[in-house]
């Protein structure tokens, strides 16, 4: 998920009790909530370092264990160095390793929800897990989490003009927690109701091979990408529509097998990458200089050039001449 709603989360865990446990337990969840994506330094050595390491250690149970060590500790020894108001807990040192813990728990959990997923079981195995229901960027989520963190704080604005007993901020907190929750039983819903109706039909007169469901903005809006024998199918699915139409759909072609494409597969980029692709899609274009292979995740995107797409430049020997990888469009 994007940084501003692991931020909104730990604040709602915060405000929903933890803050009365220790001191600085706000700003441990905070930091907590966004303490996996430090991975992002290896976005320096370009983008294919940055895919190939993202959502790796740091997100992982092990990970999450020894970030949440780190940085308690590093609060609770600077913590201790600041005098306390008499009205605040004093800093306890286990509540503030189970604040840090949660915060980072709380990121794994919500970076599992969408459909780029994450490896939890990191060093001992790179298998990736997700859920598929939310969306990388969720503005209905955004919404419910300002809303009901942000209204508490109105009114406590409001109740300290006229001289009324201040309000807290707990309740709010519990209801953003409660409504997150709920939503993700809502899209858990309609994701098994599209998931029924992509395996239900034929595409082309080709069997379902394999089939899933991805989110969009709306709960109950799907992107499904279906496998066949000859080729991968995009479709639009609704969950509240009786059924889709499965000959109104993108049709892509799956490639000849080539020496291109094998040797292509070879190189390390692409091994990385087709252990995270669910559903990779590849093009061979071949010129006088050599072959150029393309590898794209259909889950992103509708198979359109550089978005999530990994590229092999071989010469006329088949060896590899580049590797690059583009999220969204520039390649480095």
């Amino acid at each position: 998920m994007d940084n501003l709603t692991h931020s909104l989360v730990g604040i709602a865990m915060s405000q929903a009790g933890l803050n009365r446990k220790t001191r600085f337990a706000t700003l441990a969840l905070v930091l907590a909530s966004n303490a996996p994506d430090v991975d992002i330094v290896t976005r320096f050595r370009g983008s294919a370092a940055y895919f190939e390491h993202h959502r790796g250690i740091t997100h992982s149970f092990l990970g999450a264990t020894v970030l949440a060590m780190i940085l308690a500790g590093l609060i609770y020894y600077a913590g201790r160095r600041v005098r306390p108001k008499p009205s605040v807990p004093p800093v306890n040192a286990k509540w503030l390793f189970f604040s840090c813990w949660i915060g980072v728990g709380g990121h794994l959990l919500l970076d599992y929800t969408n459909a780029y997923g994450v490896r939890l079981l990191l060093p001992f195995t790179g298998s990736w897990y997700a859920w598929n229901i939310m969306p990388v960027l969720d503005l209905m989520l955004w919404l419910l989490l300002v809303a009901a963190l942000g209204l508490p704080a109105l009114l406590r604005l409001v109740s300290e003009e006229v001289g009324a007993r201040k309000t807290g901020y707990r309740r709010g907190a519990i209801f953003a927690l409660a409504g997150m929750v709920l939503l993700w039983g809502l899209r858990d819903i309609s994701h098994r109701r599209a998931l029924a109706e992509l395996g239900s039909n034929n595409y082309e007169d080709e069997a379902p091979l394999r089939y899933g469901a991805f989110p969009e903005f709306s709960p109950f809006a799907w992107k499904g990408v279906v496998e066949t024998e000859s080729s991968f199918h995009i479709v639009e699915v609704s969950a509240l529509a009786p059924a889709i139409d499965a000959e109104h759909t993108q049709t892509l072609r799956k490639p000849q097998p080539s020496p291109a494409l094998d040797a292509a597969l070879k190189t390390h980029l692409a091994r990385v990458f087709t252990n995270f692709a669910r559903f990779p899609w590849a093009q061979v274009d071949e010129d006088q200089d050599g072959y150029e292979v393309h590898i794209r995740d259909l889950r992103f995107g509708d198979g359109t050039a550089g978005v999530f797409e990994t590229t092999i430049d071989l010469d006329p020997r088949l060896q590899p001449r580049s590797e690059s990888f583009s999220f969204m469009g520039g390649r480095k």
